[in-house]
């Protein structure tokens, strides 16, 4: 029976609830194993301390060192608090990151994709200031980030799906005429497109989601962090997943934070972690694994 590890994140937020609430659901898959990292006791609900940063950063090591051992299959991660983190030496802007230089890759080696039936939509750039963000609006990332995507949504779409650039500048640039960056672009998705791979674009990013949402798109690749999650998180904030593509190891969670406010009052809803669960498990099933498995 194959083990899905997950961390309870930060223990002083909603982790340890909606973690305890999907294994207590009748939605999970019942035939994989769940091992659980992390620790609730003695922190306190609302309440960060440099002792609950250490616990969500120890759950994390060991749930990466149950996966090299082979121990678990795939990790689903509850969510952190990066500034608490920052604050015991988690140089990472997040677990995306983390998980990259885990596996001993280049932390733009992850891609990240928030995934639900609504809407799907994988990110050039992820955790960084806004004005970085057109540095990975290049032909190699969009290559990168456009092959991964593709094998990942072929697992859900096995009757063909289509993916769309999304530009980077207003209205895609005006060819050329509000930024270059999508000039640049469209050499990218022609060479994808002669491999197969089944992309178009750059597109307006200003009705690319409307497009998307009607159906037209099974997949969008987005410029950075706020035009893919702003129009995710209207659509699909209780049931949206984060995945990692790029990396040997299968990562998802849910779409949202530690919720510090509701944290202990047994209000948080469960239904994102069900189903960072629940894809897990169908990744595993699938075996998508985007590079050769390297545990080491």
């Amino acid at each position: 029976m194959n083990s899905i590890g997950i961390t309870l994140g930060e223990p002083a937020g909603i982790g340890p609830e909606i973690v305890h609430k999907a294994l207590s659901s009748s939605s999970i898959p019942k035939d994989f194993h769940y091992a659980i990292f992390g620790e609730t006791h003695p922190h306190r609900p609302g309440e960060l301390t440099l002792a609950s940063a250490r616990a969500a950063y120890q759950a994390l090591q060991e749930a990466i060192q149950a996966w090299k051992t082979g121990q678990i299959s795939a990790i689903v991660t509850a969510p952190i608090h990066k500034k608490n983190m920052s604050r015991i030496g988690f140089s990472f802007p997040g677990h995306t990151e983390f998980f990259s230089h885990a596996c001993g890759l280049p932390l733009d080696s992850a891609v990240m994709v928030m995934h639900d039936p609504k809407l799907s939509v994988a990110l050039l750039s992820a955790h960084i200031p806004l004005s970085e963000a057109p540095r990975f609006y290049t032909k190699k990332r969009i290559q990168q980030v456009a092959k991964v995507y593709s094998q990942f949504l072929a697992s859900f779409y096995p009757n063909g799906y289509q993916i769309a650039l999304a530009g980077l500048n207003p209205h895609a640039g005006e060819e050329g005429y509000i930024g270059y960056e999508e000039v640049i672009a469209q050499s990218a998705i022609s060479e994808l497109q002669a491999e197969g791979i089944p992309i178009s674009g750059p597109y307006s990013p200003d009705t690319l989601y409307y497009r998307a949402a009607r159906g037209d798109f099974q997949g969008i690749i987005a410029a950075y962090h706020d035009q893919a999650l702003i129009p995710f998180k209207l659509l699909a904030f209780s049931t949206g997943v984060n995945v990692t593509l790029g990396l040997p190891l299968i990562r998802t969670s849910p779409d949202h934070g530690t919720a510090l406010d509701i944290a202990g009052k047994n209000i948080a809803d469960p239904s994102s972690m069900i189903a960072a669960i629940q894809l897990a498990c169908h990744l595993v099933r699938t075996s998508l694994n985007n590079t050769p498995v390297n545990r080491s």
